[in-house]
Order: C-alpha cells, then sequence, then structure tokens
C-alpha cells in the first residue's frame, strides 16, 4: 500500500532554516508528482510547493517563492523540502502528498518557527 513518511520538522528561530524530507513506498515513486501542502491552526490546507515526476518542473505558493526549495531523489524515494528564511507565519503541520490514483497523505511533521 502507499506509504508517505515525513520527516524533519522542529522548532526553529526566525530567519533559520529545516529541511523536510518524506519517504515514499507502496508505488512506483519515480512516476508521479510530488507536493507538499501545510496547515496551520484554524486554517485550511494550503499548496506549499509540487515537482513533476522527474524533477524537471517545479512550482510554488506565492507565500514562499524564493525562500523554500522542493526537490528529489528518486534513487532513495524522496522528496524534499528546504525551507530558509522562516518566520512565524511558516509555522504549522507539514504534509507530503501522492496522487496514485487518489489522493494518499503523509502523517505530518510540526514545523514551529518562534523565538
Amino acid at each position: 500500500q502507499v506509504q508517505l513518511v515525513e520527516s524533519g520538522g522542529g522548532l526553529v528561530q526566525p530567519g533559520g532554516s529545516l529541511r523536510l524530507s518524506c519517504v515514499g513506498s507502496g508505488f512506483t515513486f519515480s512516476g508521479y508528482r510530488m507536493s507538499w501542502y501545510r496547515q496551520a491552526p484554524g486554517k485550511e490546507r494550503e499548496l506549499v510547493a509540487g515537482i513533476s515526476f522527474g524533477g524537471g518542473s517545479t512550482n510554488y505558493a506565492d507565500s514562499v517563492k524564493g525562500r523554500f526549495t522542493i526537490s528529489r531523489d528518486n534513487a532513495k524515494n524522496t522528496v524534499y523540502l528546504q525551507m530558509n528564511s522562516l518566520k512565524p507565519e511558516d509555522t504549522a503541520v507539514y504534509y507530503c502528498k501522492a496522487y496514485v490514483g487518489g489522493d494518499y497523505w503523509g502523517q505530518g511533521t510540526q514545523v514551529t518557527v518562534s523565538s
């Protein structure tokens, strides 16, 4: 079955950096687009970034452009989200998602940006 496992979240000060990872299993990882979403308390889940199956095409929410970078290593079945210049408003649970005949989500990893 499709499984996605995120890691790398934590507490970081404003201006700091974190790198999230998401390992996929149970499907042909290299054949599917991958995305990162986030959900802050009291808000709807929103798209943060997406990457094509080969990694050649990416897209970002306006709020993270120039600060976040999505990438993937298909040999490791892993998609990454490098987050730089973090702001308090980036605080949220971050999820990776794969569409494999339907939406599959990881369990999420908490990112807290606070001094």
